[in-house]
């Protein structure tokens, strides 16, 4: 072995170690949460540095299920995934909706429009409880599904801006092509537009059910019904500071919370890497 061919087996081990030491450090929240999940509750803070139960509390898990005033987490997993798919596909039809629009389309203010759409990015999402609350309790709207999904009506200025960088890479001769065959703007975006966006939809959708499923502040403002509760708000709600709080079984039900989030990573990871690669060398 040369001296160069040391020196770079040196370089690649420091390397692994370093990027592995950092793996280690960002997973171990992770990992300490699904033990404490296992851990009887007295044991969950006793000894927060290790990760190995002195023995497998699987009851923490059952005690989560049963949840708290007759109402189990099958009710509060199912109106999270009510909330998150209708969400999620608002979300994502409309904002590629909005974006064929300002990208295809030559309407009076469109400079306009999209500066303030862009504007929106920065507009805290806190400076917009207050009057939405109001619009909302004045139509008695509160304790129901609408303040939720309603405001997706319109698009994310997040998801419009990709899908316009998308659309711009997709030749404007298929719409000219379209338009003598007799389509006309709707029937482009349908026939044309929408089935060569798949990929930007699918990472769209990927990130809406990230935030959706993880959203709270939300669910907070809007939902007082226990039975209408999501995951995250019944964790929180779970948790009682005036009584003996059951610390396991919180790990368990948050440790199961996670799972979807998992499964939609693992299974549309291709499409995620797809949609943002493309995504970025478009336009």
């Amino acid at each position: 072995m040369t001296i160069k061919q040391r020196r770079e087996l040196v370089s690649s081990i420091i390397y692994h170690l370093f990027v592995g030491f950092f793996c280690l450090l960002m997973i171990y929240p992770l990992l300490w949460l699904f033990s404490s999940s296992l851990k009887p509750s007295a044991e969950v803070f006793r000894d927060t540095t290790s990760l190995i139960p002195s023995r497998l509390s699987f009851e923490n898990y059952t005690n989560g299920w049963a949840g708290f005033g007759g109402i189990t987490f099958s009710t509060f997993y199912l109106n999270s995934f009510i909330y998150t798919s209708l969400a999620v596909v608002i979300t994502v039809f409309f904002s590629a909706m909005v974006a064929y629009g300002f990208s295809r389309i030559q309407f009076t203010g469109r400079k306009f429009w999209f500066a303030c759409m862009i504007t929106t990015l920065m507009l805290p999402v806190q400076v917009v409880i207050i009057p939405q609350y109001i619009m909302f309790s004045n139509l008695k709207w509160l304790n129901t599904l609408y303040p939720l999904l309603l405001p997706r009506i319109g698009g994310q200025a997040f998801f419009i801006f990709m899908f316009m960088q998308f659309i711009r890479g997709i030749p404007k001769e298929l719409d000219e092509a379209a338009e003598i065959d007799g389509c006309g703007k709707i029937g482009i975006f349908f026939r044309i537009i929408l089935p060569l966006i798949v990929p930007a939809m699918v990472t769209a959708a990927i990130f809406s059910f990230y935030w959706t499923w993880e959203d709270f502040l939300s669910p907070l403002i809007y939902l007082n019904s226990p039975k209408l509760y999501t995951v995250s708000l019944a964790l929180r709600s779970f948790a009682d500071p005036s009584a003996n709080t059951d610390w396991g079984a919180i790990f368990a039900m948050s440790a199961l919370s996670l799972v979807p989030v998992f499964i939609i990573f693992i299974f549309f990871q291709r499409y995620l890497v797809q949609g943002i690669s493309t995504t970025g060398l478009k336009g």
